[in-house]
């Protein structure tokens, strides 16, 4: 609807409908996170208890972490942590749970 000075008007809330393929993030769920680089295991602490995987040694280091977050928060706290470390994300992957 346009005023009468030809703008929009603001007339009525917006109503969504939650897709049911949407993924609930204020739930437990599975991840696995690819950076390059080295983790030393001892961070696995740092980084809610995720497992810590080196890959093969060769020209690019990296490094994979596995495991089951309680919420996308969790998921947040993780990949700023990697972010404050400067390693490269190559891929984050939300696993099917089950």
């Amino acid at each position: 609807m346009l005023s009468h000075y030809g703008k929009p008007v603001y007339t009525g809330g917006m109503k969504t409908i939650p897709s049911a393929s949407r993924h609930a993030f204020d739930s437990p769920a599975r991840y696995r996170i690819s950076v390059q680089g080295r983790i030393p295991a001892q961070w696995c602490d740092c980084l809610e208890g995720m497992t810590i995987t080196q890959g093969p040694p060769g020209a690019v280091p990296v490094t994979t972490l596995s495991g089951e977050l309680p919420d996308q928060a969790a998921l947040v706290g993780v990949l700023n942590t990697l972010y404050e470390l400067r390693l490269p994300m190559l891929s984050v992957e939300r696993l099917n749970v089950g």
